[in-house]
C-alpha cells in the first residue's frame, strides 16, 4: 500500500502550531503503528523559507507544484487572514488541490482560505470561537458551528483554534486506522483523543484565570471541586459576599456568560472527563456532578451535545 501524502499549505504568519500540531500527529503514527507511514509536504504560494506568527520559519515547496497524489489536505491558520484570502495564486491552488484530495481540512482561522475557495458554501464548518462571527457574516451559505472543536461535512473537515488541530488529526487517523489506533498516538502525545464538550465550553472552564475580581475568581476555582454543593445563586452570591443582583451583573461582566451557564458548562465538562476516562456507572457519575439522576445528567447532554451519555462514552470512552 502507498503511502498516503498529506499536503500542509501554509504562507506568510501562519500560525506554526497548527502545522506543527498535526504534523506531529501524522508522524507519531508514523513511528508507532504498524500502518503504511504518512508522507508529509508543506507548501506555500512561491515555496521557500515562511515566516510563521512566532518568529520560526519553516521550509516550503512552491504549492502550484503539487500536481496529484494527494490523500488529505490540511490548510492552517494564522494572523493576516485578510492579505491570506487576497492572495489569488494561494487561493486558486487551494481549489485546484482540493480537487486532487480524498480529504479537505482546514484548523483554526484556514477555514476563511477554504471558505475564499469556495469549499465551504453550504457546508457545516467551525473556526477559532473568536472569529466565528466574522466567519458567519462575511460567508453566510456556511452554516457556522461556534462551539465544535472540529466538524466534519462530508469529506470537508474544519477544526477550531488552535490546538484543536491535534484533535482534528487524531479523528483523521481514527478515520483511517480505528479508534484504538488513534488513541495510541494520543497517549504517545499524552494528550486526550477528544477533548470533551466544546470551544465555548472551554473558555467557561478556564474563566478563573482571567478574571479579574477577585471573589469571583476564587468562586470560579471553587466550583469544579465542589460540583455537588449548592451551586444556586443565592448560595453562590453568599460565598462571594454580594447580593444575587451585584453577583449576577458582576459574573457576568467577568466571566462573559451567566452564572447558571457556567455551573452547566463545568458540570458537563467533569461529566465528559469521567464517562472517557472511567467506567463509573451512570448514577455514580450523575450524582458526582452534581446533576443528581442519570435522567437529569442524560437531559442535560441532550440540550447541550445533542447526544446521550451512553453515546459519548462509546465513542470517546476507555478503550
Amino acid at each position: 500500500m502507498s503511502e498516503p501524502r498529506i499536503v500542509i499549505v501554509g504562507f506568510p504568519s501562519a500560525q506554526i502550531l497548527d502545522i506543527t500540531g498535526p504534523l506531529e500527529v501524522f508522524s507519531t503514527a508514523s513511528r508507532f503503528l504498524p500502518i503504511p507511514r504518512y508522507a508529509t509536504q508543506l507548501v506555500s504560494t512561491d515555496g521557500g523559507p515562511v515566516l510563521s506568527t512566532s518568529g520560526l520559519e519553516f521550509a516550503t515547496e512552491p504549492i502550484d507544484q503539487v500536481v496529484a497524489g494527494i490523500d488529505t489536505l490540511v490548510v492552517s491558520g494564522g494572523r493576516d487572514m485578510d492579505e491570506a484570502t487576497a492572495d489569488t495564486k494561494l487561493i486558486c491552488n487551494i481549489q485546484r488541490l482540493a480537487g486532487l484530495s480524498r480529504r479537505v481540512t482546514s484548523v483554526c482561522s484556514g477555514a476563511f482560505l477554504l471558505a475564499a475557495a469556495g469549499l465551504l458554501d453550504g457546508r457545516r464548518a467551525t473556526t477559532h470561537w473568536a472569529e466565528c462571527a466574522d466567519l458567519e457574516r462575511d460567508y453566510p451559505t456556511i452554516s457556522v458551528e461556534p462551539d465544535a472543536i472540529y466538524v466534519q461535512d462530508g469529506n470537508v473537515w474544519t477544526s477550531a483554534g488552535v490546538t484543536a488541530g491535534i484533535d482534528l488529526a487524531l479523528a483523521l487517523v481514527a478515520d483511517d486506522h480505528g479508534r484504538r489506533a488513534a488513541a495510541t498516538v494520543a497517549q504517545r502525545l499524552v494528550v486526550y483523543l477528544r477533548r470533551s464538550g466544546g470551544q465555548g465550553q472551554f473558555s467557561a472552564v478556564l474563566a478563573a484565570q482571567t478574571a479579574n475580581d477577585e471573589p469571583i475568581r476564587d468562586l470560579l476555582t471553587w466550583i469544579p471541586e465542589n460540583l455537588t454543593a449548592d451551586l444556586s445563586i443565592p448560595a453562590m452570591a453568599a460565598r462571594a459576599h454580594l447580593s444575587d443582583r451585584q453577583f449576577s451583573r458582576l459574573f457576568k461582566a467577568e466571566v462573559g456568560i451567566t452564572p447558571a451557564e457556567h455551573v452547566e458548562a463545568v458540570r458537563m465538562e467533569a461529566a465528559c472527563r469521567l464517562l472517557e476516562t472511567t467506567r463509573l456507572g451512570m448514577g455514580e457519575i450523575a450524582r458526582a456532578c452534581g446533576y443528581g439522576a442519570p435522567e437529569t445528567l442524560n437531559r442535560a447532554f441532550r440540550r447541550r451535545l445533542n447526544t446521550t451519555p451512553g453515546d459519548h462514552r462509546h465513542h470517546f470512552g476507555p478503550v
